[in-house]
């Protein structure tokens, strides 16, 4: 009998053996196990903060169109606004020359005048430079 409670003996080592194999290759699978969810979870939390700071850069970037975009048309209105007051002052021009025309034409009347040249009399000036210089010599 000794040598049945060998066998029986070497069996329940072998049993136990097996057992303790098993075990530890479930703890391996586990451990593995919870290294990739933890991966993943890592790999998750960098790609969601990826795309918050991409999504703060974008914000950033529309701001900055919008400022510039809003400074264009202040800048096209300042032109539109300064056109219509060069053409104001044109027409105020015009209109106070044909005043002093008209006035001048009435005074004709009145006095039996002869004719107004209303031309220039060589007093104007373009870019700085007087007409004169055109005169013959």
């Amino acid at each position: 009998m000794n040598q049945l409670q060998n066998i029986q003996a070497q069996s329940d080592s072998n049993a136990r053996a097996a057992q303790e194999a098993a075990a530890a290759e479930m703890q391996k699978e586990q451990a593995l196990t919870e290294g990739k969810v933890q991966l993943e979870q890592v790999k998750a939390n960098l790609e969601m903060q990826k795309l918050e700071r991409e999504a703060e850069i974008k914000k950033q970037l529309m701001l900055h169109e919008f400022d510039l975009n809003m400074q264009l048309k202040q800048l096209e209105m300042q032109v539109i606004n300064g056109k219509e007051a060069y053409k104001e002052d044109r027409k105020d021009k015009r209109t106070k020359i044909q005043a002093t025309q008209q006035s001048e034409l009435i005074e004709q009347r009145k006095g039996n005048a002869g004719p107004k040249d209303f031309e220039s009399a060589g007093f104007d000036t373009l870019g700085g430079f007087g007409l004169e210089q055109f005169e013959p010599r």
